[in-house]
């Protein structure tokens, strides 16, 4: 999810016919056709005024608007951190000072190659990340975190170290510590740098989400969730 503007949505109406009043119904109080006459069900009395004339259709009224949903309050972008230029590989930001209690969202761009923490709505950390290759690729989506292990190992890559795991998927793909740097990359993770971690593990949940998305772009006023 891209939120840096830094370096990177009757009626219906049927005309009542006159029926069958005949090819040439005449003008004025003379009878009505052979036809019509002929068959009480047919006869159809007609105001003067109507002959030759269509028979009033009802306009159709507009459709009403439907309201659009109401945005939760909580999750609307309210600030972005500012960070001059773009957030290079081993740097990341905190800055939750005066930040009000609210639900956590955790933000990842893979375009950009940017994670972002939303409290309530406001950003209070970002940081780069290493990501996956073309051949493991990091996956896109929602993901609640559902295990935490601040000194976890791997049990798919022979006990690799992977500080502060936060787990995204069952088959291995996590938000975890390591050295972020360029020409490295990771098998479908999302690498943070250490000290960085440390802070997010302190403050995510199992439940928290995570939304990975690819260059979406929203601002101050969109919503975390739509």
């Amino acid at each position: 999810m891209q939120l840096r503007t830094r370096g990177w949505i009757g009626l219906v109406a049927v005309a009542a016919g006159l029926g069958l009043v005949g090819a040439s119904l005449i003008a004025g109080k003379g009878p009505p056709p052979a036809a019509a006459a002929s068959d009480p069900a047919l006869a159809i009395e007609v105001a003067p005024e109507m002959v030759g004339s269509a028979a009033p259709v009802a306009a159709a009224p507009a459709p009403a608007p439907s309201a659009a949903p109401a945005k939760d309050e909580r999750f609307v972008i309210k600030r972005i951190l500012p960070i001059d230029g773009p957030i290079r590989y081993g740097d990341w930001h905190w800055d939750e000072a005066g930040v009000p209690a609210g639900p956590l969202v955790i933000t990842v761009d893979l375009d950009a190659r940017v994670l972002s923490v939303f409290r309530g709505g406001y950003e209070i950390a970002a940081t780069a990340v290493l990501l996956g290759t073309q051949e493991k690729p990091t996956p896109t989506g929602l993901f609640p975190i559902t295990e935490k292990n601040a000194d976890h190992k791997s049990n798919i890559y022979d006990g690799a170290p992977m500080p502060y795991m936060m787990r995204l998927t069952n088959d291995g793909i996590t938000i975890h510590a390591t050295t972020v740097e360029n020409g490295y990359a990771s098998h479908g993770c999302v690498g943070v740098p250490a000290p960085f971690a440390k802070k997010l593990f302190g403050i995510t949940k199992l439940g928290t989400p995570v939304y990975i998305t690819r260059g979406k772009m929203v601002g101050v006023g969109d919503s975390l969730t739509g």
